[in-house]
């Protein structure tokens, strides 16, 4: 089983360090409608060592990605949730002033 290398990056402010090597979400069939990506893989991923999310809306993935973190925390294979990053995007069609807020609740929850 392959183990992920912990590169990491940090800020010249003393914010904690991210992982340099996210694992991408986006599918093919996310983008058409269907969330496809199923916790259980993302379970796999942090099994290996990964601790950093690329979601987005659009990908309707964000869903899965709080299950298995939900998951790896009941699981213990991590202890905090402050042991994972979760990257997600504000879409363009959410960028009027007025949607984004909506849109970056939605994305919390």
């Amino acid at each position: 089983m392959a183990i992920m290398h912990k590169t990491m990056i940090s800020s010249s402010e003393g914010a904690r360090a991210i992982p340099v090597i996210a694992m991408g979400t986006a599918t093919e069939s996310g983008v058409f409608g269907m969330e496809v990506l199923s916790p259980t893989t993302l379970i796999e991923a942090i099994k290996i060592g990964y601790r950093h999310f690329d979601t987005a809306a659009v990908y309707r993935t964000e869903k899965s990605v709080g299950e298995a973190v939900a998951e790896a925390l009941r699981l213990g294979l991590i202890k905090s949730r402050s042991e994972v990053f979760i990257t997600t995007k504000l879409w363009c069609n959410a960028a009027d002033r007025h949607l984004v807020l909506p849109a970056i609740k939605k994305s919390l929850q």
